[in-house]
């Protein structure tokens, strides 16, 4: 485990109270950022995250785009040796900006997160492409990152047809709930 003292590791155990996430067993393999199927959009790659976390950069992380643009689609968290549950950290990081007031570092990632939890609501878990295509369309920024969709496809990263869960009864409790 890291302890850096003083500012530092308070940061560091106040994310781990706010997330409740262990995540200094972190090993910096990478894993995560390799899963990642919007790393490409992140200032940092999910690893250097929890990283900055672990020295204490409060003001780097909570300023950071990579914490708004993570989707929590637990790609990373699937891969990830140590079982750390990134989405996790990096929702506790975003309420903690909002907290302090951070100006937020992605214009237009409210309009995101909206579309995400609208396909979670819908079939039960992310429909990337779904999401890609509404999220344009409400921001009317349609060809700006045609090329990373295009690579996504073709790696096979986002499916054109959605999964669904068959439960959907269970879906709709959590979305009552809230």
């Amino acid at each position: 485990m890291i302890h850096l003292g003083g500012e530092h590791d308070f940061f560091s155990r106040e994310v781990e109270e706010k997330s409740g996430i262990v995540f200094n067993t972190c090993l910096q393999c990478r894993s995560c950022a390799n899963g990642c199927p919007f790393v490409e959009g992140m200032d940092y790659m999910p690893n250097a995250v929890i990283r900055l976390v672990q020295m204490g950069m409060k003001e780097e992380v909570l300023h950071s785009s990579t914490i708004w643009v993570c989707v929590g689609c637990n790609t990373c968290s699937s891969v990830c040796p140590m079982a750390i549950d990134i989405p996790g950290v990096m929702d506790a990081l975003c309420q903690m900006a909002l907290k302090k007031g951070i100006k937020i570092a992605e214009p237009d990632i409210l309009s995101f997160h909206t579309q995400v939890m609208n396909t979670v609501k819908k079939y039960g878990r992310t429909h990337k492409l779904e999401i890609m295509m509404r999220y344009k369309l409400a921001t009317m920024d349609l060809l700006s990152d045609m090329g990373m969709g295009l690579k996504m496809l073709k790696k096979r990263k986002l499916d054109l047809t959605p999964s669904k869960i068959e439960d959907k009864k269970a879906i709709e409790t959590i979305f009552k709930k809230e």
